[in-house]
């Protein structure tokens, strides 16, 4: 019994070890970029020491990946939950808010989106990561299409549901972009708002 309870505490302080260093890592990563940052900061900003970190990771590499997962794993899952509060009819415009508000909360987490692009495109193994997430993403979008069609009109240009969940992720790219020069968290909602409305409507609804 008391070996079990010591596995358990050890398990769990395991756990709480990972979780901060991924916080960490983080917020070093957004701050300075990936590939500007060494295992020793991270360490310092997590308060561990090294053998503390390679006893979770085996490099800064696996480390940003389930960074990177992670995150973009509760985003996916944000957007899906998000889309899931209406009944068969689609409401574009409440849909469209609640997907917005979700996708352009963190300034910081685009920043490490990017550099995980960037690095992705030198590399396809990492692009597969990518590809994969930015998939789970638009099954989330195009599930719910899905389930409004019949209901509520997509235009007839996006072609069937998939096609228009490619459409709304890349009009996100296309608005991000912008934000992470501008920093213009306000405007890149408002924009991104009516670029998603006039898409999905073909222009007929208009966000007040």
């Amino acid at each position: 019994m008391a070996a079990q309870q010591t596995t358990g505490r050890v398990t769990r302080r395991r756990v709480r070890t990972r979780a901060n260093l991924l916080d960490a890592a983080f917020a070093v990563f957004a701050a300075k970029g990936f590939g500007r940052v060494s295992i020793e900061e991270v360490c310092e900003a997590a308060g561990y020491s090294r053998g503390a970190f390679y006893s979770n990771f085996d490099s800064l590499d696996e480390l940003f990946f389930a960074l990177y997962r992670e995150r973009a794993d509760l985003i996916a899952q944000q957007v899906a939950d998000a889309l899931a509060g209406d009944g068969p009819d689609l409401d574009v415009p409440s849909s469209v808010d609640r997907v917005t508000e979700v996708l352009l909360l963190d300034l910081d987490w685009l920043l490490v989106k990017t550099d995980f692009l960037v690095h992705a495109a030198r590399d396809p193994a990492v692009a597969h990561t990518l590809l994969d997430h930015r998939a789970r993403l638009r099954r989330a979008i195009a599930d719910r299409l899905a389930r409004a069609r019949g209901h509520t009109a997509l235009p007839a240009v996006l072609g069937d549901t998939d096609s228009a969940a490619h459409a709304v992720v890349a009009a996100y790219d296309g608005v991000t972009t912008q934000l992470l020069l501008d920093k213009d968290v306000d405007n890149a909602r408002a924009w991104l708002k009516q670029l998603l409305t006039a898409l999905l409507t073909d222009g007929s609804a208009h966000p007040e």
